[in-house]
């Protein structure tokens, strides 16, 4: 086991696409070494976890976070959250489409830390969305116990390989009772 250590987390802007992409790359490929075929995975984070893609999405209006560890300042996670595209939202619903973290840091709070910037971030929209691997016990626990709840499924392709997800959902702002 490693060292505890110290880490910060900011929100990120275009100067940080760099950092966005390398961290999804690299975490994008420890998740799914082993059950995506290996140039899918390749050809996947050459386009969807691009800096170019980073900066496109940022243009848009997402907002990121990144995590960096001390000393150094090195990148080991971040969060990305934008207007949900998902069949399942509803007007004013942010997605949190992508929140990783080197795997050597799962269970030292600092996704917990990252989820709730993003929540904090989400102030006044009525809920966020997010897809999660059907088979990925871990972060459907995780999500679960920060308040998600499921709200339907989706399918996620990477290279010829189709995946099902569920979409959560956790609200974000008290319903309003109607008098």
């Amino acid at each position: 086991m490693y060292a505890p250590v110290e880490w910060s987390i900011r929100a990120a802007g275009c100067e940080d696409v760099d950092a966005l992409a390398l961290v999804a790359s690299a975490t994008f490929l420890d998740a799914y070494a082993g059950a995506i075929d290996g140039a899918a995975l390749i050809e996947h984070c050459l386009h969807q976890h691009s800096a170019d893609a980073y900066r496109a999405l940022l243009d848009q209006g997402a907002r990121a976070w990144l995590v960096s560890m001390e000393p150094g300042g090195a990148p080991i996670g971040y969060a990305l959250a934008c207007e949900s595209d998902l069949e399942q939202a509803r007007p004013g619903d942010w997605e949190l489409k992508r929140i990783y973290l080197l795997s050597r840091f799962h269970g030292t709070g600092i996704s917990a830390a990252l989820l709730r910037a993003v929540i904090d971030g989400a102030q006044g929209r009525p809920r966020l969305l997010l897809g999660v691997k059907k088979d990925n016990h871990r972060a459907l626990r995780f999500y679960r116990k920060h308040g998600f709840i499921e709200a339907g499924a989706r399918t996620f392709q990477v290279g010829a390989q189709r995946f099902d997800d569920f979409v959560l959902a956790r609200p974000l702002i008290p319903a309003t009772s109607e008098t």
